[in-house]
C-alpha cells in the first residue's frame, strides 16, 4: 500500500482516465478494449512516459502474439548492482527493522496506526495489528534486510517504513521468485521531504542484491498493462454499524429492520465435519490446495511450510476451516479468511471496523456456495462487521447468491518484467489480497500508486 501523498512520478504518469473507478473489465476482450481506449484518450504529451521505459507489458503490444511469454529483460550482473545504500537527507538515517522484536514491532505499529493511508473522506484508516505485521512480514525465506526504516538521527524517532517479502508465483508452468513490496508509510509531517522515492529505490536495490528481478503488484489506476482486472465484493455482517459509520448506505425503499433481516445468518454452520484447521492438517490442506491451484494461469506455488505459515489459524490474524468426512476422515474442502480492521475516524460511537477478507477456498465434495455460507456464519459469530472477497478464482460463483454487493472500483493486477500474451479473466487468477493488496512497483524509480483512495472507493457499498 502506498503513502497517498508521496508519488514521485509526473502527473501524466499517475493520471487515471477513470477517476470514478468504474472500469469495464469482466473479460479479456474488454481489457483489450480498455487498454486501447486509455491509450487513445491520452494525448501524446500525457502518455505513460515512465512506464514505456520499463520492462512491463505495453498497450501497443496487446494482441501481438509474436512476442514471447516470460521475462522481458535479463537480470543485471550482481556486481553491477549498487552496493551502498542510497543517500537520505542529512537529518535521517536508515535502519533495518527486526520485526521479531516486540519493541521494534511496537514502533512500526505506532507509525502505521497514526500515519498509514486513509480514504478520500478521512473516515477510515487501515489498522494492522502487531500480530498481523509479524505474520505478513516473516514468511518462509523472508529477508530481514528488506524491512527498512528511516529514523531521525537526533531523536531516533521512526518516521518512515517500507518492506518487501519474497514469494514463489507460478505463471502457467514456470515458477518465478518475485518481490512483493508492502507498507510504504511516511510520517504525515514529512510528506514534503521526498523520502518515499528514495525508500523505494533502496528496497529495490536490496531486492536486486538477492538476485530477484520480477514483481507482482496491484493498483487502482490503469497503468501499462494489467494482466487482469478484478473487483471487490462485500457482504454485510453487521449492516446497522456499516450504515452508521458511512461504510454502506441504506438501500432505496429499505428500512433498517428490513436490511438487518436481509443479511441475517444462521446461528451455526450446516456442513457435517466442518471444523477449524489444526497443525496435523497441514499436509492434507497443502495437497488439496496445490491440486486446486493447478487450474489457474497465475497462482502462488505453496509448499507445506507456506501453508503452515499463511493458513494455519492465528488468533485475530487468519482463520481457516476444513471439512473432514465423518465416514472416511478425508479432508475434502477448505476455506479461509484473514483479519484486517480499519480505524473509524471521527465517529463518537465506533472506533474500529472489523473486516474479514476471503483468502483461499477449495471445494471438492461440499458446494462452494455452502462452504462460503459457513465461512460467513463463523465470521459473524466472531463479530466481524463485513466480509470482503475479490472475484478471483471461483469466487464469482457464490458472490451474488450469498448477498455480496459489488464495490465501486476495480483492482488491476500487474507483473513487472514478465509478459503474458493475453489478458486474463479474473477467474484465471489465483492471487489474493494478502499477496497483493498492498503491493506497489518495487523495481524502478518511485512510482507510488494511489491505492488507498481506490480501495476505499471500491469498498463503500
Amino acid at each position: 500500500m502506498a503513502d497517498n501523498n508521496s508519488s514521485s512520478s509526473s502527473p501524466a504518469e499517475n493520471e487515471n482516465p477513470y477517476p470514478d473507478g468504474n472500469v469495464p473489465s469482466e473479460t479479456g476482450s474488454e481489457n483489450d478494449a480498455l487498454a486501447r481506449e486509455v491509450q487513445e484518450s491520452l494525448s501524446l504529451a500525457k502518455r505513460h512516459k515512465f512506464w514505456e521505459t520499463q520492462p512491463v507489458g505495453q498497450f501497443k503490444d496487446l494482441g501481438d502474439t509474436s512476442l514471447p511469454e516470460g521475462s522481458i529483460e535479463l537480470p543485471t550482473p550482481l556486481s553491477e548492482v549498487k552496493q551502498e545504500p542510497y543517500n537520505l537527507p542529512n537529518l535521517y538515517e536508515w535502519i533495518t527493522c527486526d520485526m521479531g522484536s516486540a519493541e521494534m514491532c511496537t514502533e512500526v505499529y505506532n507509525l502505521l496506526t497514526n500515519n498509514y493511508v486513509e480514504d478520500d473522506e478521512n473516515m477510515f484508516r487501515f489498522n494492522y495489528s502487531k500480530e498481523f505485521l509479524h505474520w505478513a512480514l516473516r514468511p518462509p525465506g523472508y529477508y530481514r534486510s528488506w524491512h527498512i526504516g528511516v529514523r531521525v538521527k537526533n531523536s531516533k524517532k521512526l518516521v518512515a517504513f517500507i518492506t518487501g517479502v519474497p514469494a514463489k508465483i507460478r505463471v502457467r508452468d514456470t515458477v518465478v521468485t518475485m518481490a512483493e513490496i508492502n507498507f510504504l508509510c511516511v510520517h504525515k509531517k514529512l510528506r514534503s521531504k521526498r523520502l518515499a522515492p528514495v525508500m523505494i529505490k533502496e528496497v529495490t536495490r536490496r531486492v536486486h542484491l538477492e538476485n530477484i528481478w520480477h514483481a507482482a503488484y496491484t493498483a487502482g489506476v490503469v497503468l501499462p498493462t494489467p494482466i487482469s482486472t478484478c473487483q471487490y465484493w462485500h457482504r454485510s455482517l453487521n449492516p446497522k454499524k456499516l450504515i452508521d459509520v458511512g461504510f454502506s448506505r441504506l438501500g432505496a425503499r429499505m428500512t433498517m429492520n428490513r436490511t438487518i433481516k436481509l443479511y441475517k445468518l444462521p446461528d451455526s454452520t450446516v456442513t457435517p465435519g466442518f471444523r477449524k484447521m489444526e497443525p496435523h492438517d497441514v499436509p492434507a490442506v497443502t495437497r488439496l490446495l496445490r491440486n486446486y491451484l493447478k487450474q489457474f494461469v497465475v497462482a502462488p506455488d505453496f509448499d507445506e511450510n507456506d501453508v503452515e505459515h499463511w493458513l494455519l489459524p492465528k488468533e485475530n490474524v487468519v482463520d481457516s476451516y476444513l471439512v473432514e468426512s465423518p465416514e472416511t476422515h478425508e479432508i475434502t474442502d477448505f476455506c479461509s479468511f484473514y483479519t484486517l480492521p480499519s480505524s473509524i475516524l471521527g465517529n463518537q460511537n465506533y472506533s474500529t471496523l472489523k473486516a474479514a477478507y476471503s483468502y483461499y477456498n477449495v471445494s471438492t465434495k461440499t458446494s462452494l456456495l455452502q462452504l462460503m455460507n459457513d465461512a460467513l456464519i463463523v465470521a459473524k459469530l466472531k463479530d466481524f462487521d463485513v466480509f470482503n472477497a475479490l472475484d478471483v478464482m471461483q469466487n464469482g460463483t457464490f458472490l451474488k447468491e450469498l448477498k455480496f454487493g459489488p464495490g465501486d472500483g476495480k483492482l488491476h493486477y500487474y507483473l513487472y518484467n514478465y509478459r503474458l500474451k493475453h489478458v486474463l479473466r479474473a477467474s484465471e487468477l489465483a492471487l489474493t489480497s494478502i499477496e497483493l493488496l498492498n503491493a506497489l512497483k518495487p523495481l524502478g524509480c518511485g512510482i507510488v500508486t494511489q491505492y488507498c483512495h481506490d480501495f476505499y472507493r471500491s469498498t463503500k457499498l
